[in-house]
């Protein structure tokens, strides 16, 4: 307890000393991706960082004012004890909510392969030009959905970190041809094989970026990061194409499997998205 005891018998200095420390770490943790829980819109790192700002300029004195009060800065004290052992109990996202996204994930997968495989077959009875435009892409798509599919079952079975780079690889993957497929059927000069090309791809890419939330919601900002380093289609660059009301469908569906209390707006999935690189 002699620990305590100089703070109490210092009280301006410890706290201001321990207010320095608090904001250095959470610079270290927020640049490592590590957010400690949430915090409203937030995260409890950035919480802590700005509280510990805000209390160090409230211990900081203009020249000449006059030096705070003893029982003013030992209140700050008590505080500040209560701060540090609330610390090692805050935690970011629980194993259990992480085995539920996983879950989630695994439901969603088999919805994937057979839509793919759909897809495939309805881009090839489409005219000749538009299977010449797009037949590759689709057959690219049902040939990699299945991977999808044991990533996200190996990831549930071990959440590793090993099993979740897997699964963050694939799951980036699909979403990017899936992306580029939009692109392609953007081309197709015949209106009518247009208009079921686009219809028809966003069956997939609609999965594919649900699948995409859902893995960058158990993934670090670091690993969020890494994974934006790798797109090469953003999607602000389809969204034109893409199916708004598939979207806010799916964002209800994962909501209510998770129990969520709201579900994001499609506007808030592009904007985070765009944050976020992709």
């Amino acid at each position: 307890m002699e620990l305590f005891s100089n703070i109490w018998q210092h009280p301006k200095t410890s706290v201001t000393g321990v207010l320095i420390c608090l904001v250095t770490i959470a610079g270290v943790l927020s640049q490592q991706g590590i957010t400690l829980g949430n915090a409203g819109t937030g995260t409890m790192v950035t919480l802590i960082a700005a509280v510990a700002t805000a209390l160090l300029g409230l211990l900081s004195k203009d020249p000449g004012s006059p030096a705070s009060l003893p029982t003013s800065s030992k209140l700050g004290c008590l505080a500040l004890i209560m701060l540090l052992f609330m610390l090692p109990f805050e935690t970011g996202c629980t194993q259990q909510q992480k085995v539920n996204v996983a879950q989630e994930i695994v439901n969603w997968t088999p919805v994937l392969v057979s839509t793919a495989d759909t897809v495939s077959a309805a881009v090839q009875a489409l005219d000749p030009a538009t299977v010449l435009i797009l037949g590759p892409v689709t057959v690219a798509l049902n040939a990699f959905a299945p991977e999808v599919q044991k990533a996200a079952q190996a990831y549930l079975a071990n959440p590793s970190q090993s099993t979740l780079q897997v699964l963050q690889a694939v799951v980036l993957q699909i979403q990017q041809d899936a992306t580029k497929a939009l692109l392609a059927a953007a081309k197709i000069t015949n209106p009518a094989s247009q208009a079921l090309a686009v219809k028809d791809v966003n069956l997939v890419a609609t999965i594919a970026n649900t699948l995409l939330a859902l893995v960058q919601s158990i993934s670090t900002k670091t690993q969020v990061a890494a994974m934006a380093a790798q797109v090469h289609v953003t999607l602000a660059q389809v969204r034109p194409l893409m199916d708004q009301n598939a979207l806010e469908a799916a964002s209800l569906r994962v909501s209510g499997d998770l129990a969520l209390n709201h579900a994001p707006t499609v506007n808030q999935f592009f904007a985070y998205e765009a944050q976020s690189g992709f």
